[in-house]
C-alpha cells in the first residue's frame, strides 16, 4: 500500500517537526506548479533525508500491501486490454511476468503508464528495475506488483552503440498541434536531485511526433491546451538500437501560438 503524508512523517519525525514538514511540503507544491500530489512530495523529502532507501527486494520475499523495488527480466508481455471504469470511462491494462533468481510475479500497467513499456522498447527478454512499486492481491488471488505513483521504470542494461547517420548533439525544431499530454512523474537524478518528466505527441501535417520532456519544459506544456498549436525549439533526437527518440530539456522554452 502507498504511504500517506502523515505515515512518511513518521520515519522523519525525529529529524524535523510536523510543522516544517508541512511547511516544506507547502513550498515545494508551489515551486512544483502543482505537477505533484503532497503526498508524492513527502515521499521525495523522506527520501532525501536518507529514510526512504531503495534496497532491492528479491522477488520471493514480496509480500502483499508493500512498497519495493525490484529488479527482474521480462518473460512475456500480455496484449493490451481495454476495459471500463465504474464511472463508465475506458481504461487499459497490461500484464508483464517478471523473473529474477529467487521466482516471477505479475507487473501490471494501467492506463497511461503502458506508455512507459511502448516508449522504452520493452520486450521479453529485457531487464528492468521497478522503483517503488507496491504490492496487492490481484483478481485471482495471486501477488501482483504494481506502479506506484511516486515509482519510476528503467531499464538495466549496457550501454548500446549510437547509429552513426545522425549525432546525438544534432537539434531539429518542431512545431505542430499538440495532440496528447501523458503523465507527470517526479524520478531521483544520479546526483541525489530529482526532475520531472513527461511523455507528449505533437502532430506535423500528418506526422505525429512523439517527445519526450524534461524538468521545466514539464511545467510549461502544462499551460498548453490540446489542439493548440506549438513549437519546440532544440528538440534532441537519440538514435539507439535502429529507434529515434526526442528529447527536450529544461534550458529550452516551449512557443504557444494563439
Amino acid at each position: 500500500m502507498r504511504r500517506t503524508k502523515a505515515e512518511l512523517y513518521d520515519l522523519v519525525s525525529d529529524l524535523k517537526t510536523k510543522k516544517d514538514f508541512e511547511k516544506e511540503i507547502k513550498k515545494r507544491y508551489a515551486i512544483y506548479g502543482g505537477l505533484v500530489d503532497t503526498d508524492t512530495i513527502a515521499f521525495l523529502l523522506v527520501d532525501e533525508l536518507g529514510r526512504n532507501t531503495q534496497n532491492i527486494t528479491p522477488i520471493a520475499e514480496l509480500r502483499p500491501e508493500g512498497d519495493f523495488t525490484v529488479v527482474g527480466k521480462v518473460l512475456s508481455i500480455s496484449d493490451s486490454r481495454t476495459f471500463r471504469r465504474k464511472n463508465g470511462a475506458p481504461g487499459k491494462v497490461i500484464n508483464l511476468e517478471i523473473a529474477d533468481d529467487t521466482g516471477t510475479c505479475k507487473f501490471v500497467l494501467w492506463n497511461g503508464d503502458i506508455d512507459l513499456v511502448k516508449n522504452k522498447d520493452i520486450c521479453p527478454g529485457t531487464t528492468i528495475k521497478v522503483i517503488n512499486g507496491y504490492t496487492k492481491q490481484g483478481y485471482t488471488g495471486d501477488l501482483e506488483l504494481n506502479f506506484g505513483r511516486w515509482g519510476n521504470l528503467e531499464i538495466v542494461k549496457e550501454k548500446q552503440p549510437i547509429s552513426n547517420d545522425a549525432p546525438n548533439d544534432a537539434t531539429t525544431t518542431i512545431t505542430g498541434i499538440l495532440m496528447n499530454k501523458g503523465s507527470s512523474r517526479a524520478f531521483f537524478k544520479d546526483n541525489g536531485e530529482f526532475g520531472f518528466v513527461t511523455t507528449i505527441t505533437v502532430k506535423e501535417n500528418t506526422k505525429e511526433t512523439q517527445v519526450i520532456l524534461w524538468d521545466s519544459c514539464v511545467k510549461e506544456i502544462q499551460q498548453c491546451a490540446i489542439g493548440q498549436k506549438v513549437t519546440l525549439p532544440q528538440v534532441t533526437p537519440k538514435h539507439v538500437n535502429g529507434k529515434t527518440e526526442y528529447h527536450m530539456n529544461g534550458t529550452n522554452s516551449i512557443k504557444k501560438h494563439s
